[in-house]
């Protein structure tokens, strides 16, 4: 899957903008804050229906405008004698109106149809936050990945993600009226049970499959000096329904729910020590950056697309061996089509001096557009 074409109107920085991209590595370059994570912003939108920021979708409009559009034209090698295909994807968003998605002309009925369709891993210095924020955050780079991959698995998340906040606000309908009423809540029991065991055990099956992957990228990236380590850490010891049953008094008091696979979380660590407390800066980047190339492996093996790799600013506190490593990996045939930022140009261009093999495009972000190099 390559973006060949880009088109955004009024999406955060850009009043419009129309650029072409090539299906290997494409570098846009320029001083922070002109605009380069904006523009990857905008490919994340068209693969997952919001931005990488977390937030919501009216501050995204430029400021003096009432909608933002965005236009993305792809190619993909078909399984079939028609050798490569096109299709369209569109994101447009108007103040007081409802987000619209498009594919191939067609608007899509929800918002979870669409993903997976475009499948992309972007790693940027927000990433960190798998490390140093809360047990969500790693919670939710889980979820993402198996979004992307296993559409029964998002089905499950989004109806165990229902459920969950019907029963939160029963427990507290509860507590206003005071009373309680053990078959209400017990209906929506039936739910976090059906939906929360697949969910552990679509994790359980993800951890299988995503753990070699993540210690080959780490041994990479090492050179083999040091092992990391990924463990899923969820209360298995008793079946959820019981676990339930068990918390009711607990979550009475708390007036929310207190055990389920919305309360898991991933253990990382290198040798016995938790990288989040002990770990060096170059030791967590080092940690998040294999688990975002595992991200990538591990869509292509069980999508069989190779996503579209976003490198944000990835280059900062590497040197000019690793960085050439890098973009020496990610430009081969392992991988697909890779948009990199960076602020020095002379950086970048001394990097493909160095493997001159590699196809790519360098773009100077400035005052809203972009110019090639």
């Amino acid at each position: 899957m390559h973006l060949t074409n880009l088109k955004v109107s009024n999406f955060k920085s850009y009043e419009g903008l129309d650029v072409d991209f090539c299906q290997n590595v494409n570098c846009l370059v320029g001083n922070n804050g002109v605009g380069k994570t904006n523009l990857l912003d905008a490919m994340y939108y068209l693969s997952f229906c919001k931005s990488s920021r977390g937030s919501g979708d009216v501050p995204n409009i430029r400021r003096g405008e009432d909608f933002f559009a965005i236009h993305g034209r792809y190619v993909r090698d078909a399984v079939n004698e028609k050798g490569r295909e096109e299709d369209t994807v569109s994101c447009v968003c108007r103040k007081g109106q409802p987000k619209q998605m498009k594919w191939n002309g067609k608007v899509c009925k929800t918002l979870g149809e669409h993903i997976g369709r475009l499948p992309l891993v972007m790693v940027s210095p927000q990433d960190q936050g798998i490390i140093m924020e809360g047990s969500e955050v790693r919670r939710r780079f889980v979820d993402g990945v198996l979004a992307q991959t296993d559409n029964v698995y998002l089905d499950h998340l989004l109806q165990y993600s229902r459920a969950l906040e019907q029963r939160n606000r029963l427990l507290k309908l509860f507590w206003e009226a005071g009373n309680w009423d053990d078959g209400q809540m017990g209906i929506w029991d039936e739910q976090l049970v059906r939906h929360g065991e697949a969910l552990r055990s679509g994790r359980e099956h993800f951890f299988d499959d995503f753990v070699p992957l993540f210690d080959d990228y780490y041994a990479w990236i090492t050179n083999g000096g040091e092992q990391g380590m990924i463990t899923y850490v969820a209360d298995r010891d008793k079946p959820l329904a019981e676990q339930l049953s068990a918390a009711r008094a607990r979550d009475r008091q708390a007036l929310f729910t207190t055990v389920g696979p919305h309360k898991d979380d991933v253990e990382l660590t290198v040798g016995d020590m938790a990288v989040r407390r002990y770990g060096s800066q170059g030791q967590q980047k080092t940690f998040v950056l294999a688990m975002k190339l595992a991200q990538f492996e591990y869509i292509y093996r069980h999508g069989g697309v190779k996503p579209i790799l976003l490198l944000d600013d990835v280059f900062d506190k590497l040197d000019m061996v690793r960085v050439t490593q890098l973009v020496e990996l990610v430009g081969s045939e392992r991988f697909g089509q890779v948009f990199v930022t960076d602020t020095q140009v002379g950086r970048v261009e001394g990097v493909f001096a160095a493997i001159p093999q590699v196809e790519h495009r360098i773009f100077k972000v400035e005052d809203g557009g972009l110019k090639n190099v």
